[in-house]
């Protein structure tokens, strides 16, 4: 079973990288896929380069087993969607393997928006990481989908490709990415933030040293 994480990673940090390392353990994954997108749809475009974000992803989980970088969204022109990036994933695994997608409780409340969300469903399982007292989200079509298709039986994930939703309490950590990057640009620390490796990326390469007025 292969666990899959996209985001900007602008720049990665320990918020991105112990809920991912918490589903990879709790739900005995064979390897989660950190998937770095090139052109985002659903909000602003990234500030650091493409190229950079990989990299920066790939010295934060190189000593970590199990946690493996992807970088077919980098090398796709056009908008980053899930939906071309789980069928690149099928070509490749085929449509038997279970894929769990990891999204967070806040891109879980609008997914119903995302481009051709049921199909998604039919190619992965979503696992939604949360805290343990988050409420059910308000839109009645997606709790139609979240009742009809939760499960919280493992054995449920690894008996089919996809087509369930997973609920996972994870370790949140207060860390955004758009934070760190007020720090840089502020001339302060974002040290114990994200990993050693990346910050020093980020200072040879001197990235965020300014912020987009739109942020």
């Amino acid at each position: 079973m292969i666990g899959l994480l996209g985001g900007t990673f602008d720049p990665v940090h320990y918020g991105h990288l112990r809920s991912a390392l918490d589903v990879f353990e709790l739900l005995m994954l064979d390897e989660l896929r950190l998937i770095p997108l090139n052109q985002a749809v659903h909000r602003a475009q990234p500030q650091a380069p493409a190229a950079a974000r990989l990299a920066m992803v790939q010295a934060a989980v190189a000593d970590q087993p199990g946690l493996i970088v992807d970088d077919r969204e980098i090398e796709r022109d056009g908008p980053s969607r899930t939906y071309d990036t789980l069928v690149s994933l099928r070509a490749e695994l085929g449509l038997r393997v279970p894929l769990c997608l990891l999204i967070g409780a806040d891109a879980f409340s609008g997914f119903l928006d995302w481009h051709r969300p049921l199909d998604i469903l039919d190619l992965t399982h979503l696992v939604v990481m949360q805290r343990p007292e988050a409420a059910l989200p308000r839109d009645i079509n997606l709790r139609t989908q979240l009742q009809e298709r939760r499960t919280d039986q493992l054995a449920d994930l690894r008996a089919a490709p996809g087509g369930r939703i997973w609920v996972q309490s994870v370790t949140q950590l207060a860390i955004s990415a758009t934070a760190i990057r007020h720090q840089i640009a502020t001339g302060r620390s974002a040290r114990f933030l994200l990993p050693d490796a990346v910050l020093e990326m980020i200072h040879a390469q001197q990235l965020y040293r300014t912020e987009h007025l739109s942020e």
